[in-house]
């Protein structure tokens, strides 16, 4: 598999969001992805974690 395959994107995406990518992967990223993978990616992530909060919130007040 190539180093932009599906999990490496989600690997990249995760430790950005996380800010603990390196700068190998940061480099290896912006040479090989392309920006509309990690930008659909990113924001597919940033949805769920919303959503996934919102719903721990909810449940936990009750």
């Amino acid at each position: 598999m190539s180093d932009t395959g599906f999990w490496a994107t989600v690997g990249s995406v995760l430790a950005s969001l996380f800010g603990v990518q390196s700068h190998k992967n940061y480099e290896r990223d912006f040479t090989r992805g392309t920006f509309i993978t990690f930008a659909v990616v990113g924001i597919v992530m940033v949805v769920l974690f919303v959503v996934s909060l919102f719903s721990f919130v909810k449940w936990y007040a009750g």
